[in-house]
């Protein structure tokens, strides 16, 4: 069965008009972004610089969702915040980007003001920014107002139940009804703007529930709406082996009165199923992360992608810049393992078996 994947929440033709704005506004951007498109993104030696990066603005988190690494992390923190002057001397030495997520493991808001300056300075370039907050901490000082005001382009925000004893079962020190009124709050201010998508991680503790998560996600005036359907193990293979065991394959029926329900309710309804995305077999169906994009982490460490996102397990070039390692022979050796078909043990879970 074929279900449709996220878009945008702006939709795709803002998507793709930013892009156009963003790449004309500097020669140099321009010429990478040219250099990117006549690439066949199948080189393990690539002559642009990246054209997305998901930066980690800092790696503490005031959850410890039961399926994420940061509940094993000591204090629900890995390292310190990336600072204002770290963030912009990235965003200056990448001028190729078009595209950011602006942020990892952590809640991004944990950072203060310093976050939604770094987000005014990449919009300053017209960089798409987009980020994922569990929605805690848009009430505190006006955040829902300074996020919406800092010009982000999308905002993703996780909700994993209908009710609280589902809800603070799989997000553990969350509150919630004050992350629903939250949610409430952003988007009556957003109105009639749509910047937001929900996304429910499905699994066993709530994949009875989603027909309910949708009505949710109506109360709280979304207007649209993500199921996940994977569940990885951030290179962990104690998470992976837990998560895997929490996995569900909805049925076809289920997925239609899913799609009825939020037809119903005047909400877009995606799918994300990373697996039916990438084949070993298939060239043309293989991860692009490694020839486009990477992740830079709060303490400038490099790592290939947010399915990993933990320098800890895994990184490519210890001690080096990220632009060291994106033209680096560690970089050149991961691109070559999966033009050969030789996907790395940390990349394999992303992949149909």
């Amino acid at each position: 069965m074929s279900l449709p994947r996220p878009e945008p929440s702006a939709g795709v033709m803002a998507y793709a008009k930013e892009r156009e704005v963003c790449v004309s506004l500097d020669e140099r951007k321009w010429q990478n972004y040219k250099h990117y498109l006549m690439s066949t993104k199948r080189e393990a030696v690539v002559d642009y610089l990246p054209i997305k990066l998901d930066i980690e603005n800092c790696s503490r988190c005031n959850f410890a969702c039961t399926m994420c690494a940061v509940s094993k992390w000591a204090h629900g923190k890995r390292a310190e915040d990336m600072t204002l002057e770290q963030f912009k001397a990235l965003i200056d030495e990448q001028y190729g980007l078009v595209e950011i997520k602006l942020n990892g493991l952590g809640e991004a808001l944990m950072q203060g003001d310093d976050y939604f300056e770094m987000i005014k300075y990449a919009r300053s370039k017209r960089i798409w920014v987009r980020m994922t907050t569990n929605a805690s901490l848009l009430h505190l000082r006006d955040n829902y107002k300074k996020l919406v005001d800092s010009g982000v382009n999308e905002i993703d925000i996780s909700i994993d139940g209908s009710t609280p004893t589902i809800f603070e079962s799989i997000r553990i020190q969350s509150d919630f009804n004050q992350v629903t009124e939250n949610c409430k709050f952003l988007n009556e201010y957003l109105e009639p703007e749509v910047r937001t998508k929900m996304w429910t991680l499905v699994q066993k503790a709530n994949s009875t529930d989603l027909v309910s998560i949708l009505h949710m996600a109506d109360y709280m005036k979304f207007k649209n709406v993500v199921f996940s359907l994977n569940m990885h193990g951030w290179a962990d293979p104690e998470l992976k082996k837990r998560n895997d065991g929490e996995i569900v394959l909805l049925s076809d029926d289920y997925i239609g009165r899913l799609q009825e329900t939020a037809k119903n309710l005047k909400i877009k309804l995606a799918f994300w199923d990373v697996n039916a995305k990438f084949d070993v077999d298939e060239m043309k169906n293989r991860c692009p992360w490694p020839f486009e994009r990477a992740v830079v982490t709060s303490d400038l460490r490099t790592v290939p992608c947010c399915m990993i996102a933990d320098p800890d397990k895994f990184e490519i070039g210890k001690g080096k810049t990220f632009l060291q390692n994106w033209t680096g022979d560690e970089y050149k050796a991961f691109r070559q393992a999966h033009i050969d078909g030789r996907i790395p043990e940390v990349c394999r879970a992303c992949y149909r078996s």
